[in-house]
């Protein structure tokens, strides 16, 4: 038998087992009500924004600026805070070290986690995308075909920083470390990476914002759905889609290196931990 045949298996298993996890989520009131509750409130305010027209934009109001931002954070805080709360929950559990214990156990819980993730930020940006043509205009000023582009960027921002939220929880290794480790510093890179347009970006931050990938996933996105008098709102007034790539890749490819590492390294530190324990009962048994 080929070597990569387990391996195929147990992605599919993993995959399986994501899109099980999915279905829970949409069946979980929590989940579901966080959703409703955070994107509708978006979606108000941006309403009650309609008329507010953004300086130096050639007359584009602060929703058409905004969307960008709101869906580049949307699957920033989606990637990252998800994976983060859940792998250090499954932890501190022992969910993790279990799954070692299976053959290519780790590589089914990694293809779940992915899996799960991605398909857990779809109800916001349906929230935010599905009723925007019937309250604030059509959001695509660049045509139609600009969707697929959208999907793209979308697509890439998520290999960017689902990693960051891997690599996070294993190491917190439980969710109460999440909130100062991972969900703090993201919370507060958002409020200066302009989520509400380029133009909300302080000075002081400029240089600091541009080595993340919220702002580049964003800006990639403004690239590619506002017109062109919108680009003198940048930072450096200019549009730089391949630039706003190359630093989602970047990220992406070290991500990709780093987290399964540190996923390994939180499994032997685990095991470690549980045989020590293990030890200590028989000898003070």
């Amino acid at each position: 038998m080929s070597t990569s045949a387990p391996t195929r298996w147990a992605v599919r298993l993993g995959v399986r087992r994501g899109l099980t996890e999915f279905r829970h989520m949409l069946r979980n009131p929590e989940d579901v009500g966080w959703n409703a509750v955070v994107g509708v409130a978006i979606v108000v305010y941006l309403v009650t924004q309609r008329d507010v027209v953004v300086p130096g934009s050639g007359g584009l109001t602060l929703p058409d600026v905004a969307l960008p931002g709101l869906l580049a954070a949307t699957i920033v805080f989606g990637m990252v805070m998800g994976p983060a709360f859940t792998l250090a929950a499954d932890v501190e559990d022992g969910t993790v070290l279990r799954m070692r214990a299976v053959p290519r156990g780790t590589t089914t819980y990694t293809a779940g986690t992915v899996v799960a993730q991605s398909l857990g930020a779809l109800p916001m940006l349906a929230i935010l995308l599905v009723p925007w043509p019937f309250l604030l205009g059509d959001p695509m000023h660049q045509g139609a075909g600009g969707w697929v582009a959208v999907v793209g960027w979308l697509l890439l921002g998520t290999l960017a920083t689902l990693p960051v939220g891997i690599v996070g929880g294993a190491l917190a290794g439980r969710p109460t470390r999440v909130m100062l480790c991972v969900m703090a510093p993201v919370v507060a890179l958002a409020f200066v990476s302009g989520v509400l347009g380029p133009q909300t970006v302080p000075p002081w931050a400029s240089g600091v914002v541009q080595a993340f990938p919220l702002y580049w996933l964003a800006h990639g996105l403004r690239s590619t759905t506002l017109p062109a008098p919108a680009e003198a709102l940048e930072l450096g007034g200019a549009w730089h889609p391949g630039v706003a790539a190359a630093v989602l890749m970047t990220w992406a490819a070290v991500g990709l290196v780093a987290a399964p590492l540190v996923l390994r390294r939180a499994n032997a530190r685990q095991a470690a931990g549980a045989l020590a324990r293990r030890v200590e009962s028989v000898l003070h048994g």
